[in-house]
């Protein structure tokens, strides 16, 4: 199979070198190859042997797959940009946390475009797995997609031939797992300024023994921290999920709220070097706490 990578970031370039690992032609774009962070993109490119296009269509020109790996709030655009490229009966394999509506808008445009959409629901952090990461597929031609990709390397299973089942189990999933994270940083937070951190911890481990809150909270800040903007996009798309069922989503509204505010300070700096996202990736969440408690000492200063 010939595969074309649409989004080159974190997901894309685990993708690219499992693939090329496994003898796969690759071809990629990325929309930041055309701006100053396009450089990172070209070397890691280059170091894998993978084929950079200038667009979107022209990276899926003539290959069997293309998979949509980009910012949730892009994956109808995505599908737009690719259509006029794609060969008829080519696969479009969207693993963009988007909501159910929008993955059936982008399968309606490609579609039309004479490809073969299938929707893809990444369960789980992907480093840890990298292309066995555990895959949802949905739609209706998930069943012709799933063998041919599981012969790639991927490890997905077909939940349905209706679109809109894969995404909406990721996206309830995500209301508590990225929520888990947001209260995380405004619990553990908020306990650290009035120096009851270790008594909220250990009334944790007594009502969850299962769970390492010292260890689970310093990665949880870190994931945040490093992912934040990525996160906030995609709980937009999970309020948007909570709104397509009729409920008024609170939760996720203010989970993406959280997670957008911790990218902001991560863009500005304060976990590490400006523009890098650099942070002290301590076992203590407690250094990243105090930063945040630093910089908002004195907005809390003025205020009294």
């Amino acid at each position: 199979m010939q595969v074309a990578l649409i989004g080159y970031g974190e997901v894309g370039r685990i993708l690219a070198e499992d693939l090329r690992a496994g003898g796969m032609p690759v071809s990629a774009y990325d929309v930041k190859l055309a701006s100053d962070h396009g450089q990172p993109i070209r070397e890691h490119a280059a170091a894998h042997d993978v084929v950079l296009a200038t667009t979107h269509a022209l990276a899926a020109h003539g290959v069997d797959l293309v998979i949509s790996a980009v910012t949730a709030s892009q994956a109808v655009a995505v599908a737009e940009a690719v259509a006029p490229g794609l060969k008829k009966g080519a696969f479009f394999l969207d693993f963009n946390s988007a909501s159910p509506g929008a993955k059936i808008r982008a399968a309606g445009i490609v579609n039309a475009a004479g490809g073969r959409y299938v929707e893809g629901a990444v369960m789980t952090t992907l480093p840890p797995y990298r292309i066995k990461v555990p895959l949802l597929l949905g739609g209706p031609d998930a069943a012709a997609l799933w063998p041919r990709i599981n012969e790639l390397g991927f490890a997905s299973r077909v939940v349905s031939e209706k679109l809109g089942v894969a995404s909406a189990t990721k996206m309830c999933r995500s209301v508590m797992i990225k929520g888990l994270e947001a209260m995380v940083i405004e619990a553990f937070t908020t306990a650290r300024h009035y120096g009851v951190e270790d008594a909220v911890i250990a009334s944790l481990y007594e009502t969850f023994p299962g769970i390492d809150w010292e260890k689970q909270g310093a990665y949880l800040f870190q994931r945040v921290i490093e992912h934040g903007r990525r996160r906030s996009e995609e709980v937009r798309e999970v309020a948007v999920t909570v709104k397509e069922a009729g409920l008024t989503p609170w939760s996720a509204a203010g989970t993406a709220e959280r997670q957008a505010w911790a990218a902001d300070l991560a863009d500005a700096g304060l976990f590490g070097t400006k523009g890098t996202k650099a942070f002290a990736r301590s076992a203590d969440w407690r250094i990243e706490a105090d930063r945040i408690l630093a910089h908002l000492q004195p907005a809390l200063d003025a205020s009294k």
